[in-house]
């Protein structure tokens, strides 16, 4: 990939997540957004580069929490976890809604799968060693309490170093 192909889908993206946002009755269809047809062959290689780009978000922000957990006596690994979540989805609401939307399509269910068992083994619900079916199970209850529990109504003191971090963009 050269740095033009890129640009070009990075900015087809940043269009089709445009579109969605004015129009989320609209159908995920790469011809609607013209940037997007010429980039994308088709509606799985998009949901597939969608899916990328909210998971180097999600990873980034998960890898920076458990650090800090982990570096603090007090420090979650659940919480840290369901923060990063909760704040990817907050910075990226759009984006989560087509994946949600199109969560069981081949193109990207297994890609969801796996960042439900991420999300299970990175808070420690979960251990690798365990049956991939039993870290499915733990990953998608894990995602359900998510998607319906109130993040903390108080929050502890960041470290310095998580502070920041929060300073440095993830985009």
């Amino acid at each position: 990939m050269t740095w033009n192909d890129f640009y070009q889908r990075k900015n087809a993206i940043r269009a089709v997540l445009d579109h969605a946002g004015e129009d989320p009755a609209a159908p995920l269809d790469p011809a609607l957004v013209p940037a997007a047809a010429t980039v994308f062959a088709d509606r799985d290689e998009l949901l597939r580069a969608l899916h990328h780009k909210w998971n180097r978000s999600l990873t980034g922000r998960v890898d920076i929490g458990i650090e800090d957990a982990d570096a603090d006596p007090r420090g979650d690994r659940v919480e840290a976890v369901s923060n990063a979540w909760r704040r990817t989805t907050s910075d990226n609401p759009v984006l989560r809604r087509i994946l949600d939307s199109h969560a069981d399509e081949p193109a990207i269910a297994g890609l969801l799968r796996q960042e439900r068992r991420t999300l299970a083994l990175a808070a420690g619900l979960a251990e690798p060693h365990e049956p991939i079916e039993e870290i499915d199970r733990v990953g998608h209850a894990f995602m359900n309490l998510l998607r319906t529990s109130a993040p903390q109504a108080t929050a502890r003191r960041r470290s310095p170093l998580s502070q920041l971090r929060r300073l440095i963009p993830t985009r």
